[in-house]
């Protein structure tokens, strides 16, 4: 795929995935892509934690769709997003941007032209929408077969300073890598978001993964190859050399390194 063909097909993965288990080869690929981004002075200030194991997936998408009902439920989700919502065309063409909601959720379909009102708010709540769309959100996250959790070090990530501004930028382009190299796998991509949204929740997947004290859990993602229905056109990557992966990758929670580069042998780490 050329790479301007691959930035045009980068999307947010909103449906299911393949239960298919994502292969090492392309595990290490996007990890490699993700240690290639730029950052500041070399300074590479993101790690990475690989979540394949089944318990830890359910236990964050139970979580996932406890917030999403509950930022749902009081209101506080559609309070906060609602310049981004667009439900016609023409308002879409009108604001270029924010998100086109032409195929909501059935739960949500009587209620279009309401959610943003007490008495919308009032009405979801009362037919139970927020749980609805909670246990799809818990479904989606729970198959999917792979999730990444995106960590900064502290050392480098200290809000109100400049390093802090560096960090964040070098994180995204990293997370940027990682998001078109989906498209070129056929596998997709999404933000679990919705813990951030309630307090307390994000603090309980920073304690699932064991998140040490000199990092910063920043997001977590979940991948998966996408159906054949939504498939994107992939490569065979196997002929290719395997290129550097990432520096700093674990694998299910950040105290178990999996994954890792010799710098001064220049090779992979035993266990690579």
């Amino acid at each position: 795929m050329e790479f301007l063909d691959v930035v045009r097909r980068r999307k947010t993965t909103n449906g299911p995935f393949r239960p298919d288990p994502v292969s090492r080869e392309h595990q290490r690929l996007l990890m490699e892509v993700a240690g290639r981004a730029p950052s500041q002075l070399n300074s590479q200030p993101w790690r990475f934690v690989i979540v394949e194991n089944r318990d830890s997936i359910e236990r964050i998408a139970r979580i996932s769709g406890e917030s999403m009902t509950e930022a749902m439920s009081n209101g506080s989700f559609f309070e906060r997003y609602k310049p981004y919502f667009r439900f016609s065309a023409a308002e879409m063409q009108e604001k270029r941007s924010g998100m086109l909601f032409d195929k909501l959720p059935a739960a949500l379909r009587p209620f279009t032209g309401q959610v943003f009102t007490k008495r919308g708010q009032k009405l979801m709540n009362a037919f139970r929408v927020p749980q609805t769309l909670g246990e799809e959100n818990r479904r989606l996250v729970a198959g999917s077969p792979l999730l990444l959790g995106v960590m900064l070090d502290r050392a480098e990530y200290r809000p109100g300073e400049l390093s802090s501004f560096y960090s964040v930028f070098s994180m995204g382009a990293a997370m940027e890598n990682v998001w078109l190299t989906t498209a070129e796998l056929g596998m997709g991509i999404q933000f679990v978001s919705f813990p951030m949204e309630v307090p307390g929740k994000w603090a309980l997947i920073e304690e699932l993964l064991r998140v040490p004290d000199d990092l910063e859990l920043m997001a977590v993602y979940r991948l998966g190859y996408l159906p054949a229905d939504a498939q994107r056109p992939a490569i065979d990557w196997s002929s290719h050399e395997r290129k550097r992966p990432s520096q700093y990758v674990f694998r299910d929670s950040c105290d178990t390194p999996e994954l890792g580069w010799d710098a001064d042998e220049n090779r992979p780490r035993p266990g690579v």
